[in-house]
């Protein structure tokens, strides 16, 4: 069932913000790259340290809930029944989540800290420690940090809407700290926050393009440029608003479940025919490298400041502009689960799932650049750009080019699945009158901001490549990282009111 009247607030003031950048950057490319360039150092240079004090204090307070009395509770009362079961419920929320970050990154990214690791550490580049630090870095970037950000606002969205009755908007995730305040600054938080997601969804976008891109150019002998970029964006674009229109119960539910098949089944081939002892070996090392800095790396102590905003920074920002919408989503799906089940499906089994790729992927482009030494992959990452050494990675597997289609087809599913489930959160936060029974918003929604994702990231990945990318990351996080740190206020409060009763006569309401 479609819901219906417009928010005209919510919908213009970030649309037509969002056009009128994408015109004046069509206008004077140049210009809007540094305008944008600008800002981006700005925020780095005021806001990095707290994006990573932030993003960490985030895991802790997970940590927190996951131990608390609030744990017992179940989303939408005790007689909740679930949207999803189990297994349908992971696989929306992994293809959700992952959207095409760890395909784009997962080879790529640890040739990048094996070659050049930050300086000030103590470890020279293409060594055994730069090696092991490149595999911590992966695990550091790519598991439990991040997917504690989805999960505290996701929480906060579900507890929000199922039990305390709020609307749906994310200006409801501020209840338990705002009160009633909070429906009055509604309106304005969607609108900030679908700002956010456009820039976070623009840049993801923008890396599946260049993923897909690689593999045209590889197996098809397609021209790489402008032409061939808009032509998958439009692609992209088209799959997952149509996705979207048919609502959870068909496009999004069947998307995952193809998608987390084709996740697996590549990981299982990667493993199997991959250099499987020393993967585990390189893994495990990373795993421990990983345990023993974690604290210090997520307070950004003991390691050089350029190199955490331009990686470590980078990560969070980008995760953070697609949190309120995607919590919004991911709360949805809660109804009917306690907090900890919650804390299982979308913190505990992702996070897993972020291990066990990286450590295959990662693993098997650490061995062949630097232990086998059996192929120079970080001089194809620098002459012909990061989309392309998943492909050489493949390359050393039977079946090259069966595998390499399967790959970027599962790259164009990924991020199909993820823009799928925000584009429908998106316009539902663009109507009144969305509820449990009424939860879809009208098709032409779903198009303007499919339509406008998918400008945005053409003219990043066009005429700025992997620079554009990144900041657009960074500039859709800062106002995200705002709500959050809100939000987090929020859960403290209802911590500390819970621990004042018992488990089992918790009310959630203030």
């Amino acid at each position: 069932m479609v819901a219906g009247k417009l928010k005209t607030g919510v919908f213009f003031v970030p649309f037509l913000l969002l056009l009128v950048s994408m015109a004046y950057s069509l206008w004077d490319a140049g210009g809007f790259l540094h305008a944008v360039k600008g800002m981006n150092d700005w925020i780095l240079g005021h806001f990095g340290r707290l994006f990573s004090l932030a993003t960490f204090f985030f895991f802790i307070l997970c940590v927190w809930i996951y131990f608390s009395p609030l744990a017992q509770v179940r989303i939408g009362g005790e007689g909740a029944v679930p949207l999803l079961g189990r297994r349908q419920w992971f696989s929306v929320i992994l293809c959700t989540t992952i959207a095409i970050g760890i395909l784009f990154w997962g080879t790529a990214e640890p040739l990048y800290h094996l070659h050049a690791p930050p300086g000030g550490i103590g470890i020279s580049p293409v060594t055994d420690g730069a090696a092991r630090f490149s595999m911590s870095t992966m695990f550091m970037h790519w598991t439990f940090t991040p997917y504690s950000i989805y999960t505290l606002a996701s929480l906060a969205f579900a507890v929000a809407y199922y039990n305390y009755r709020q609307s749906f908007s994310i200006g409801a995730m501020l209840f338990p700290i705002l009160g009633e305040k909070s429906t009055r600054w509604g309106n304005w938080i969607d609108a900030i926050s679908l700002c956010s997601l456009v820039a976070g969804m623009a840049a993801s976008l923008g890396a599946g393009v260049l993923t897909i891109s690689g593999g045209m150019e590889r197996y098809f002998g397609a021209d790489g440029g402008p032409l061939l970029l808009g032509g998958i964006t439009l692609s992209v674009v088209a799959a997952f608003v149509i996705s979207s229109i048919t609502g959870l119960t068909r496009g999004i539910k069947s998307l995952s479940r193809l998608n987390t098949y084709m996740f697996f089944l590549l990981v299982g081939i990667a493993l199997v025919f991959g250099p499987m002892r020393s993967l585990f070996v390189i893994g495990l090392e990373g795993l421990g490298g990983y345990v023993q800095t974690f604290i210090p790396r997520s307070l950004g102590i003991g390691i050089e400041k350029s190199w955490s905003d331009s990686w470590t920074v980078f990560y969070w920002a980008n995760w953070l502009a697609w949190t309120p919408v995607t919590a919004v989503f991911l709360g949805r799906l809660a109804v009917g689960y306690t907090v900890r089940e919650f804390i299982h499906f979308n913190l505990l089994l992702p996070a897993s799932f972020g291990i066990l790729w990286m450590w295959v992927f990662s693993g098997n482009a650490l061995y062949i650049d630097y232990y086998a030494g059996s192929q120079d992959l970080y001089g194809i990452l620098q002459t012909k750009g990061p989309e392309n050494v998943v492909y050489a990675v493949l390359d050393t597997f039977p079946w090259p080019r069966t595998l390499g289609i399967a790959f970027f087809l599962t790259a164009f599913l990924s991020y199909v699945a993820g823009a799928d489930a925000n584009t429908s959160a998106m316009g539902g936060l663009c109507v009144g009158g969305i509820s449990p029974e009424s939860p879809e918003a009208p098709p032409w929604i779903k198009i303007a901001w499919g339509g406008t994702i998918g400008l945005c990231a053409w003219v990043m990945v066009a005429y700025a490549g992997i620079d554009g990318i990144k900041m657009a990351s960074n500039l859709g996080g800062v106002p995200a990282l705002a709500l959050m740190l809100i939000i987090a206020a929020g859960w403290i409060r209802m911590l500390l009111h819970a621990y004042r009763q018992k488990a089992d006569q918790y009310n959630p309401n203030l």
